[in-house]
């Protein structure tokens, strides 16, 4: 071949070169771009597993937290002193509700707060054995301890309300609610397994007795009287919220209908002038409150439960028409308290008048409630 040819050759075969390198440059500028847009499946796992590792890491680090702190809630609190319950449990004390209650608790459980009432009682209870030869079992609250459960929380919240002063000391709203929620979870329990009855009713009446004695004692002295009723309204608060079982429910309105013709009777035979008669006039407004709260935030829901009573029904409609009676003898001195017991006995007539069970249950009684 002749120098011109071959010269002529090799520049077309440059030229080609150029081109084919141009294509192939192209071709990897458009994969890269493509492959920006769209990773490969091995890219794509890597992606998705790195992520998971971070948030991994991300939730052993607050568990970590969470540990420490529960840890380290023996030696400091995890509230300040002046803190309040957290979870609305106290809202609308000494107020009747718009809505119904529902659950005592509306299901706002805190964990940490829970692990430190665990705690707590634990500790009331070692303390309690550490001077007897009797070893008492360890408390572990485990479905089949329910029992223990109830009787380690009623004895704890017992002596938070004789020992504590609510006004004064802030844990008293944390603990106190943690105990409601213990005392209505195993109660519960108990009255669907039907186990332990005899000795449930001891322990949720020695509650009952415990509290209304509590909340209706009046003070003695005018020092301590403002932060007595003050305490009595927590104390009727937390029996309002153990009111949202009808067990506890229930009995409560019937001790307290007792209590308030006991009451009315002492009132008629005290010196005006006496300085207890403020406080005892205080704990008659105290109780017939409650009463009220029972009836309108609960009544309608006990009475679509399996388990509602009807034979204490009975009973504690009888006993509040008696407690009316008994507050009728007073109203020469003060006419509000009949006032206040018709509101209630109205309230829960027109009630009873919305439940065609309740309706066909003694006729006398329910033909005496609306004669009220």
């Amino acid at each position: 071949m002749s120098p011109s040819k071959r010269r002529a050759a090799s520049a077309a075969t440059d030229t080609l070169n150029d081109e084919s390198l141009k294509l192939a440059v192209a071709i990897s500028l458009l994969r890269s771009k493509f492959l920006q847009h769209h990773p490969s499946p091995s890219q794509t796992d890597a992606l998705k597993w790195k992520r998971k590792a971070k948030e991994r890491k991300q939730e052993i680090l607050r568990l970590r937290d969470d540990l420490k702190e529960a840890e380290d809630a023996s030696q400091c609190d995890l509230f300040p002193q002046t803190a309040s319950c957290k979870c609305y449990f106290f809202d609308n004390m000494g107020k009747l509700s718009p809505n119904r209650l529902g659950d005592a608790s509306d299901r706002r459980f805190n964990d940490v707060l829970r692990r430190r009432f665990l705690r707590q009682v634990r500790l009331r209870e070692r303390r309690q054995t550490a001077g007897s030869s009797k070893k008492r079992r360890a408390l572990g609250f485990s479905d089949d301890d329910q029992a223990e459960q109830l009787r380690a929380s009623v004895d704890f919240l017992v002596e938070l309300c004789n020992n504590s002063s609510p006004v004064q000391e802030s844990k008293f709203e944390n603990w106190s609610h943690q105990a409601v929620d213990f005392i209505l979870v195993a109660l519960n329990n108990l009255l669907s397994m039907g186990k332990n009855l005899e000795s449930t009713e001891g322990v949720v009446s020695s509650l009952i007795m415990h509290l209304v004695r509590r909340m209706s004692s009046p003070s003695k002295g005018d020092e301590t009287h403002q932060s007595d009723t003050n305490s009595q309204l927590y104390i009727q608060h937390l029996l309002r919220k153990l009111g949202c079982e009808s067990y506890i429910g229930q009995r409560v309105i019937l001790s307290v209908s007792q209590r308030i013709s006991v009451l009315a009777e002492s009132l008629l035979f005290s010196d005006p002038f006496d300085e207890t008669f403020p406080a005892m006039h205080e704990c008659m407004f105290v109780m017939i409150q409650l009463i009220e709260f029972l009836v309108s935030d609960y009544l309608l829901i006990w009475s679509t439960n399996e388990g509602f009573d009807n034979i204490l029904f009975e009973e504690w409609v009888t006993s509040l028409l008696q407690a009316r009676k008994s507050v009728e003898v007073l109203e020469s001195r003060n006419g509000l308290y009949v006032l206040y017991m018709d509101r209630v006995t109205g309230e829960l007539a027109k009630l009873v008048g919305q439940v065609s069970s309740l309706q066909k249950l003694n006729s006398d009684i329910f033909d005496a409630l609306l004669v009220e």
